[in-house]
Formats: structure tokens, C-alpha cells, sequence
């Protein structure tokens, strides 16, 4: 029985060790020297009772330095005065559009249907997208972006990280999760297989959104705007990557547990929802861990082969600091990399909660 458990153990670490291999596609990645495009761009933004976060994370879009591009900011049937900031802005500043949904459209699948009406609102074909609780790190975001696309490329997967936080063991929790989220989807499309984005910070254009009638085959799902339009349209060939630390977005975390573990519930049930491939290689990922770090104390506490057991913890845990450190350099997250093997195993043990929670209720959506 222990020599069982030994052998199981020591293929979860290779399977393990295996996947950590391929992420260091993304952790060997280069980064690209900011330029300047010539083509004009339409950066979109969605707001449902942003009207703080549109005061303070606007200007920021406003201020980049790129010679043509308009913002079209959507209100989202908003009950605060998220409208009123809005039009506030636009007197200001004529590059503002204002798309306005009321609350009798609400119904139309929400956020998606929004985004729809902001999409079509846009005069370019080059989207960029991102939150309105989110702020763009440098003045040449937009450029860092948006250099990326081709005659080829036409979808871009951009960072969208978490503001610090210090003394914040959540704020920790959540900027690992994101890192870890970042250095797979970033790996995965580096090695031909797009899965995900994040809305925080994607671009595509809109010839590729009307290509794949937008959100239509997903547009009963509340949620997904970003990774289930990218599972279903990226690809080898029109897929690029953007890990610019001038073209990350950060955007405000949450404070609590219960809004972050509530949150991770409907970034989870929407992956159900993605290609057969992707499911199955995740689920082997956290399948795989969950079971690494459930049979290691047992084994230690048994002392099967302590040795064995022990040189196989250290050569993995070496190859996996080797990509966090690596990856978290590029996108400015190194100091979360120290707890990398605590952090891991919260977070393993919350995927499972959360997989729990998920089967006895459904999570609630969009705002």
C-alpha cells in the first residue's frame, strides 16, 4: 500500500514537474520595446456603479500618449451617478463616447450586451478593453498594446494585475492567483494553444468580434466576455501576447475573503464552458496538485521512503520558484514569489471549495 501511494506521489510530481516545464515558455519570453502605431484605436470601457472608479482611474486613460484614439465608456444601467461622471468627462475631453444602456435592456445578457452596443459605438476597427476600476501603469499602455497586433495577429492577451497592498496576506492571495492565472494562459498561447484573457487588459479587433458574431454563442452566460471569446476565437496564428510592464493595467482587489472567494466562483464556472482540451489539461493542473500536496505529508508522517519523497518536493519546488521568480519579474509581482509553495496550497485547497460550493449553487454574476 505505501509503495502505491509512493508511485502515485511520484507521478503527480512528474505531471507536475511536466507542466512547469512548458511555463517556461512564458518565463524564457522576451519582452518588446514600446512603439508607436499609426492606426487609430477605440479603448472600451464597461461601467455598472463605477462612478469612483471612473473619477479616479479615467484620467489615466485619457492622459496616454498615443496620437489617435477615442474611449468609449459604456453605462451599464448604473443606479449611482456613473453617467453624470461620464458626461462630465466628455465635456472635458471630446475623445469620450458614451454609450448608455437602460435598465429595461438589462436583461440582454447583461454585461455582454453592453459590451455589444460599446463595440459597435467604436469608429475603429483596433479594441483595446479594460475595467473601470482599472489603471494603466505607464502613459504607454495603449502603444504597448496595441503594437502587437499584424496582418496576423489580430487577438492580444494583456496583463491586468492588482494593486499592492503590504501586510495584506488576501492581497497576496489574490496577485499569486492572478500571476499563476498569467503564466499559464501566457505559456499556453506561446505554445500554440490559446485558451483565456482577462478583460482587464485584451485587445482584438472588430472584424475578428463580428467574425465570430461576438458573444452570440455564449450569450447566455452572464459571465465570460473575455476568456470565453478568446477559447473560442484565438489560435496559433492570431494570437500574440503582451507582458510590457508599460502595458500592464492593475485594478483595485477585494477586501474580504467572502468577495474574493465569490468572485473566483463565477471566473470558475465559466471554464466549464471552454474547448474539451483546455478542461481537461486544467483540470490534470490543479487535479494533479491538489493530490501532490495530500499524499506528501501522509507519506512523510508514514516515513515511506523519506528520501525519495523529500529530493522530489526540492526538485520541483526549485523548477517552479525557477518560472514564478522568472515570470513575476517581467509583470512586477516578485515579492508574492517568496510564499510561492503556502500561497500554492491555499490556493489548491480554495479551487476545491470552490468546485464544492459550485455543485450545490449557482454563483451570481456580473454586478
Amino acid at each position: 500500500m505505501t509503495l502505491t501511494l509512493l508511485g502515485f506521489y511520484l507521478l503527480f510530481c512528474l505531471t507536475n514537474f511536466v507542466f512547469f516545464l512548458a511555463f517556461l515558455s512564458f518565463a524564457n519570453a522576451r519582452n518588446r520595446k514600446t512603439e508607436k502605431p499609426g492606426f487609430p484605436v477605440s479603448v472600451i470601457i464597461c461601467a455598472k456603479n463605477e462612478a469612483e472608479n471612473l473619477r479616479n482611474f479615467l484620467p489615466s486613460i485619457l492622459e496616454q500618449e498615443y496620437p489617435d484614439f477615442e474611449v468609449v465608456v459604456i453605462n451599464d444601467a448604473s443606479t449611482d451617478s456613473t453617467l453624470e461622471v461620464i458626461e462630465e468627462f466628455q465635456k472635458i475631453d471630446g475623445r469620450i463616447k458614451i454609450v448608455n444602456v437602460q435598465n429595461n435592456e438589462a436583461f440582454w445578457a447583461n454585461k455582454k450586451y453592453a459590451l455589444t452596443l460599446g463595440i459597435k459605438k467604436a469608429r475603429n476597427s483596433h479594441l483595446l478593453f479594460t475595467d473601470a476600476d482599472c489603471a494603466p501603469q505607464s502613459n504607454k499602455w495603449i502603444a504597448g498594446m496595441v503594437q502587437n497586433f499584424s496582418a496576423e495577429k489580430s487577438i492580444i492577451l494583456g496583463y491586468g494585475g492588482y494593486f499592492k497592498h503590504r501586510n495584506s496576506f488576501l492581497n497576496k492571495l489574490i496577485r499569486f492567483e492572478t500571476l499563476l492565472t498569467a503564466i499559464q494562459y501566457f505559456s499556453y498561447a506561446r505554445l500554440g494553444s490559446p485558451y483565456m484573457g482577462v478583460g482587464r487588459n485584451l485587445a482584438y479587433t472588430s472584424e475578428e468580434f463580428y467574425a465570430h458574431k461576438g458573444f452570440a454563442s455564449h450569450l447566455h452566460l452572464r459571465s465570460g466576455d473575455d476568456d470565453l471569446f478568446v477559447n473560442e476565437a484565438a489560435t496559433a496564428h492570431n494570437t500574440a501576447i503582451c507582458f510590457n510592464k508599460e502595458a500592464i493595467t492593475r485594478s483595485v482587489p477585494k477586501q474580504t475573503f467572502k468577495e474574493w472567494f465569490q468572485q473566483k466562483r463565477r471566473h470558475t464556472s465559466i471554464a466549464r464552458h471552454y474547448q474539451l482540451k483546455h478542461k481537461f489539461l486544467l483540470g490534470l493542473f490543479y487535479s494533479s496538485k491538489l493530490l501532490f500536496w495530500l499524499l506528501l505529508p501522509i507519506l512523510l508522517i508514514a516515513q515511506v521512503y523519506p528520501v525519495i519523497v523529500l529530493s522530489a518536493l526540492g526538485l520541483l519546488l526549485l523548477l517552479e520558484f525557477l518560472v514564478y521568480y522568472k515570470s513575476a519579474r517581467k509583470i512586477g509581482e516578485t515579492d508574492v514569489v517568496w510564499l510561492f509553495p503556502f500561497l500554492e496550497v491555499f490556493l489548491i485547497l480554495s479551487q476545491l471549495s470552490i468546485f464544492i460550493a459550485n455543485i450545490f449553487s449557482k454563483p451570481s454574476h456580473w454586478k
